[in-house]
């Protein structure tokens, strides 16, 4: 099986990874660790500006799929279920579909997405909230299959859950994703 995972900021995909790769054995691939692997081999700062830059660089002079491909070969290598997290363009949530995988989206109240990304105090994340909500509205490119477009991505899922609660509640709903698409 293969589970593409997109969401807003914050939402809570890295809880879902962490869930599903503890509880059900999937292996994770990550489009983030993708892009900060480029970053890094570029020289450039790992922050968000960065991030947002290089992947939409990686998608114009490729393909717009091209991340989505990139990891997917990886994942080919490995038997078993896999995750490919962090799908930020309409092109990588279709792509997943085309490989005959299910999306699941992850969204959240904008004041509790900014809480949990203060609480995992990744570098990416330093900034204040207003910050934060211009640089989300700066990934959301409607009109351009080569740039990041986190809303748009959102909507094409197979699947969503509202985080807006408790670790427990996420994990119910994680569960109740699953049963809904037949995983054992």
């Amino acid at each position: 099986m293969i589970i593409g995972i997109t969401g807003s900021f914050g939402a809570g995909k890295g809880t879902v990874v962490e869930y599903l790769k503890k509880e059900k054995g999937f292996t994770h691939y990550s489009a983030s660790g993708f892009i900060v692997e480029e970053i890094e081999r570029r020289g450039l700062p790992v922050n968000r500006d960065s991030m947002i830059m290089v992947a939409n660089e990686l998608r114009a002079s490729h393909d717009p799929s091209y991340i989505i491909d990139s990891l997917y070969a990886r994942a080919e290598e490995h038997a078993g279920d896999v995750i490919i997290e962090s799908l930020r363009a309409v092109a990588e949530v279709q792509r997943i579909k085309e490989l005959g995988g299910i999306v699941l989206g992850i969204d959240a109240l904008p004041e509790v997405r900014f809480k949990h990304i203060l609480a995992r105090n990744s570098v990416k994340d330093h900034v204040t909230f207003e910050k934060w909500l211009s640089q989300e509205k700066a990934e959301s490119n409607q009109n351009d299959p080569t740039k990041q477009n986190i809303f748009g991505a959102l909507k094409e899922s197979d699947y969503t859950i509202t985080n807006n609660g408790t670790m427990d509640e996420l994990y119910q709903e994680v569960e109740k994703f699953l049963q809904s698409v037949d995983f054992e």
